[in-house]
């Protein structure tokens, strides 16, 4: 469980699955990560990718404590929830556990943010009580980006209407669900960046305190793999060339800055500094 400072507000990291991930091909989590073509980047090793060339990639939260405020970054796939054909079918894991181990108990957050409405950032949104999905964090006001939401509910997909069934409908029948537009600011010190792409309304979480800067990507980025290749897209991505173009505006405004870069499926050390190195980037842990 790692924790960064920023300012006066702290980033904790809490872990659902970490590991090495088969990447390359279509549909994959970086389509042009094939073993060979990741071994040749030297720097991913040994945090990020395996000798064999296999990346490493994670699902996590983050818990951002300002002096006002509890907010959960994106929560991961959830304990229960059917994904057949997946590796998020049916997951078990001690993830709240893992909340309380560091005095995160359910209902002390104030806020739940959602950085895009895909399976592995709504799993925990809700969990099961009886036969009913109910909310998890019973007290806090759950962010979903009003652009994000309204594609979803248009958009005929039958994986992604079971998503919105189990973690995303139980939120609005509680009442408990604020749609947002994509540059809000959530409290002092916490807002909204909008960068499209990986989905239509898909935000990233600028933190900014005492003059010190970070920035949750969510998944503009997926791997830092695409620091050397900022043109490897991501096969999750609703449009690859908005997503594309969105990664590569974000990995110029950042390189040489001393903004803290905090990547939502990056494993551990998972933060870092955005440098230049030749013609692409390279990530500082």
């Amino acid at each position: 469980m790692q924790t960064w400072k920023v300012g006066d507000i702290t980033i904790t990291r809490i872990v659902e699955y970490e590991g090495p991930m088969p990447g390359g091909g279509e549909g994959s989590m970086v389509e042009a990560a094939y073993p060979d073509a990741v071994k040749q980047i030297d720097w991913l090793r040994p945090h990020w990718a395996t000798d064999d060339g296999m990346i490493i990639a994670a699902i996590h939260a983050l818990l951002i404590e300002t002096p006002s405020t509890r907010i959960v970054v994106d929560t991961c796939v959830g304990n229960g929830k059917i994904r057949p054909g997946t590796f998020f079918d049916n997951l078990q894991t001690p993830f709240l556990d893992h909340m309380k181990d560091v005095g995160w108990h359910p209902d002390s957050v104030d806020i739940v943010l959602c950085t895009h409405l895909h399976v592995d950032h709504v799993g925990w949104n809700t969990m099961k009580v009886g036969d009913e999905w109910v909310p998890t964090f019973p007290n806090a006001r759950y962010l979903m980006g009003e652009r994000e939401y309204e594609h979803w509910e248009a958009e005929g997909d039958a994986a992604q209407a079971q998503i919105m069934a189990d973690s995303v409908a139980p939120i609005f029948d509680a009442g408990l669900a604020v749609l947002v537009p994509m540059d809000y600011q959530v409290t002092d010190g916490v807002r909204l960046v909008p960068t499209p792409g990986h989905t239509p309304g898909h935000v990233s979480v600028e933190i900014i305190s005492k003059g010190e800067t970070a920035v949750i990507t969510g998944d503009l980025t997926h791997h830092p793999c695409q620091l050397a290749h900022p043109e490897w897209s991501s096969g999750f991505d609703t449009d690859q060339k908005q997503a594309d173009a969105t990664r590569a505006a974000f990995f110029r405004q950042y390189a040489g800055s001393p903004t803290l870069i905090m990547g939502t499926h990056w494993a551990t050390p998972t933060a870092g500094h955005i440098i230049h190195d030749g013609n692409a980037y390279r990530l500082k842990a």
